[in-house]
C-alpha cells in the first residue's frame, strides 16, 4: 500500500513538472438551470421540477475518477451500489434503502427493467463515454415511469452527437487490468452516428475474480432533415469468476456470464402545443450460472428473458396547463432450466397534469399510472407534486405517492439446495412522502429533503432459524425508512480556472433489523450514513485534478472509509490520466461476502484524432 501510495504522489509531482505551455480552453461548468430533465410526458427544466433529482453532467463525469458506471453512480448520497468486484461484472443498484429490484433504469426513457431478477439491472448500464448526464430521481416515481420505480428511477441521457471524430481510449493498471475503446461520430448530412467498441479485462484481485467484459453501442438519427427517427443499438456480454458471490464456499469457484442487449427506434411529432412521441424496443438479456466453474454439469442455471415494447408517450399545452398522457404494452418472455417458461403481458396508462398559480410561483402536478398484469391484474399508482418557487432562486417542494412491484421470476419460482421462491408472493406495496427545499444558481447549487416511506409485503428470502434451513421467499411485516439527504455544490475559480466542490450527505432509518435481524438475506445492509465529497482542482492550463472520499455506515455497523482520485494532462490531442481507487487500502464488503479491491492504480491514454 505504502509503495503505491508513494508511486500516485511521485506521478502526481511528475505530472505538475511536466506541464507545457500548450493553450487550452477552459472545461465549461454546466449550469444545472439550463438542464430539462427529460420525462416520458412534460419536460421541466431541472430549477423548475418539484422532485429531488440528482442530475450528473458531462462534466462531472469527465472529472469523476470513474472508470465504470457503477463506481459513479457511487459518488450520489443516497444511491447505494453494492459491487462483487471491478470492472463492472456485477453491482447492485439501490436508491433510499430501496431493494436492488425496486430501482428502475432507463437509457433515453426506454425502461431496462428485467423480469428474471433486479441483479441484472446493472447489466444494460452504458460505457461512459456515450453518456451526456445521468438523471437521478429519488423517491416513488411509479406514477412516471411505472413498477419498478419503487424508491427511485436512474435515466441515461446518452449524447445527440460528437460531430465527426474519433477517440482511442487505452488502459492498463493493476491485477492486470487492461481496458481499451474506441468512440466514432460521424455527421453524414441527413443522419448523425454515433459509434462505441470496448473491452475490459483483468486477471483478477482474488482468486477467481478475473473478467472479460465486452461493450457495443450504436446511436444513429436518420432522415433529419424531414421525420427523424433515432435508433439505439447496444449489446454487453460479462464473463466473471464469481467467487462467493452467492455462497462462503472456497471449494465451488463460480462462475457467471451475462449478456444484455437492446434494440429501439423512437420518433416525435411536435407542434407549438401538442408533443407525441412513439417507440419500439426489444431488450434481451441471457444469464449462464455455474456454481463450479470446472464442473459445470455439477450445477448450472441457464436464463433467457426477451422483453418486447411499444408506447407512445404524449402531452398537450392549454390555458389550464399541461396534461401528459400515455400508453405503454410490452410482452416478457422467460425460458429457464430453473424458473420454467414464463411470459407476462403488461399494459400501463399513464396521465398527469401540471397546474400553474400566483404568477406560475406555485405548481401542483396530480398523476396516476394505472397498470394491467396478465399474471397480477390491475393495480394503479396515483401520486402529486407541489413546488412554490419562494424568489431568489429558492424553491420548496413536496410530493407524496403509491408505490408498487410485482415478484419477479426468481422470487415467484427459483430452487436450489438453499433457496426456494414461493409462487403465492403478494406485489409489494408503498406509500411514501417527501418534503424538500432546493437552491440553485450557476455557481452554487443545494439540496435538501427528508422523506417518509411506509411499505407493507416486501418481499425477502428468509429462514425458518438462524442456523439452517432453506431461504424462502416471503412476504416481510410493514417496514417503515425514513430519511433525510442533503446535496451541495460550489464552482468557483481560482488562478482563471475553474474549481468545483460537491458534498453529499444521506441518513436513513428503516426498522427491517427489528423484524429479521437474524434470519433475513437480503435486508440487512442498509446504508444508514453515507457521505461523500468530490473535490476537482485545476492549478494548471493542461493538468486537473480530482479527490473523491466516501463514507459509509450500515445498518450492520460495519463502516468504511474510501479515497479515490484522478489526475489528468491534456496536450494537443493527447490526454494522459492517472486513477489510484481506495488510496489507503480499506477493507470493506459491499455486498454478501465478497471483499472489495485494496488499494490499486490504472494508467491512461486517449487519444482524439480530428
Amino acid at each position: 500500500m505504502k509503495n503505491t501510495g508513494l508511486l500516485f504522489i511521485f506521478l502526481l509531482i511528475g505530472a505538475f513538472q511536466l506541464q507545457a505551455q500548450q493553450e487550452q480552453p477552459l472545461i465549461k461548468v454546466d449550469s444545472l438551470s439550463e438542464v430539462v430533465v427529460t420525462s416520458a410526458r412534460i419536460d421541466l427544466p431541472f430549477k423548475e421540477n418539484s422532485r429531488t433529482i440528482n442530475i450528473i453532467t458531462a462534466t462531472d463525469i469527465k472529472t469523476s475518477s470513474a472508470v465504470t458506471m457503477a463506481d459513479l453512480l457511487q459518488q450520489v448520497a443516497g444511491v447505494d451500489i453494492r459491487r462483487r468486484g471491478t470492472g463492472g461484472s456485477q453491482a447492485d443498484l439501490y436508491i433510499r434503502g430501496g431493494g436492488f429490484d425496486q430501482t428502475l433504469l432507463l437509457i433515453d426513457g426506454i425502461k431496462m427493467d428485467d423480469a428474471q431478477t433486479g441483479h441484472h439491472t446493472m447489466n444494460a448500464s452504458l460505457p461512459l463515454e456515450v453518456i451526456e448526464r445521468i438523471e437521478i430521481i429519488k423517491g416513488p416515481a411509479a406514477r412516471v415511469f411505472g413498477q419498478n420505480a419503487f424508491t427511485g428511477a436512474i435515466n441515461i441521457v446518452t449524447k445527440s452527437n460528437l460531430n465527426n471524430s474519433v477517440t482511442a481510449n487505452l488502459e492498463a493498471g493493476s491485477f492486470g487490468q487492461l481496458n481499451g475503446s474506441i468512440t466514432v461520430g460521424s455527421e453524414l448530412g441527413n443522419s448523425t452516428h454515433i459509434f462505441h467498441a470496448g473491452k475490459m479485462t483483468s486477471e483478477g484481485y482474488r482468486n477467481n475474480s478475473d473478467y472479460d467484459n465486452s461493450n457495443y453501442f450504436l446511436k444513429s438519427v436518420f432522415n433529419k432533415e424531414a421525420q427523424p427517427i433515432e435508433m439505439i443499438a447496444t449489446f454487453f456480454e460479462k464473463k466473471f469468476g464469481a467467487e462467493n458471490f452467492y455462497t462462503t464456499s472456497t471449494s465451488f469457484n463460480e462462475y457467471e456470464e451475462t449478456q444484455n442487449s437492446l434494440l429501439a427506434f423512437t420518433t416525435k411529432f411536435q407542434s407549438e402545443k401538442f408533443k407525441i412521441q412513439p417507440r419500439i424496443y426489444w431488450k434481451r438479456n441471457q444469464d449462464m450460472f455455474l456454481l463450479k466453474r470446472y464442473e459445470p454439469e455439477f450445477f448450472r442455471n441457464f436464463h433467457i428473458s426477451n422483453k418486447i415494447g411499444a408506447e407512445a408517450n404524449a402531452s398537450y399545452k392549454s390555458k389550464l396547463g399541461e396534461t401528459g398522457f400515455g400508453i405503454d404494452m410490452s410482452k416478457t418472455f422467460l425460458r429457464s432450466n430453473n424458473l420454467g417458461h414464463r411470459n407476462r403481458f403488461m399494459t400501463t396508462l399513464f396521465l398527469e397534469h401540471r397546474l400553474e398559480f400566483i404568477d406560475n410561483r406555485l405548481d401542483i402536478t396530480p398523476g396516476v399510472a394505472m397498470t394491467y398484469y396478465s399474471d397480477f391484474k390491475f393495480n394503479a399508482f396515483p401520486g402529486l407534486d407541489v413546488g412554490f418557487d419562494m424568489g431568489n432562486n429558492l424553491k420548496a417542494y413536496g410530493n407524496i405517492g403509491f408505490t408498487y412491484r410485482i415478484p419477479t421470476y426468481t422470487d415467484l419460482y427459483y430452487s436450489d439446495p438453499s433457496t426456494n421462491g414461493n409462487p403465492d408472493l403478494e406485489p409489494e406495496e408503498a406509500f411514501a412522502q417527501e418534503i424538500g427545499i432546493k437552491y440553485i444558481t450557476p455557481k452554487f447549487t443545494s439540496t435538501l429533503a427528508v422523506f417518509n416511506r411506509d411499505a407493507e409485503n416486501l418481499i425477502d428470502y428468509i429462514r425458518p432459524n438462524t442456523t439452517e434451513g432453506v431461504f424462502t421467499a416471503t412476504n416481510i411485516a410493514e417496514v417503515n425508512t425514513k430519511g433525510l439527504e442533503f446535496d451541495a455544490a460550489y464552482n468557483f475559480k481560482l488562478i482563471d480556472f475553474n474549481q468545483t466542490l460537491a458534498i453529499g450527505y444521506a441518513f436513513l432509518d428503516d426498522n427491517i433489523l427489528d423484524q429479521n435481524e437474524e434470519l433475513s438475506r437480503y435486508s440487512l445492509n442498509t446504508l444508514k450514513h453515507h457521505f461523500t465529497t468530490r473535490l476537482r482542482t485545476q492549478l494548471l492550463k493542461n493538468v486537473s485534478q480530482n479527490i473523491v472520499y466516501k463514507y459509509a455506515e450500515r445498518t450492520t455497523g460495519q463502516t468504511y472509509n474510501v479515497w479515490d482520485a484522478s489526475v489528468v494532462m491534456k496536450l494537443k490531442q493527447v490526454e494522459l490520466s492517472i486513477t489510484a481507487s481506495n488510496i489507503f487500502d480499506a477493507e470493506y464488503i459491499e455486498s454478501g461476502f465478497t471483499p472489495m479491491p485494496p488499494s490499486n492504480v490504472l494508467f491512461g491514454l486517449r487519444y482524439g484524432f480530428k
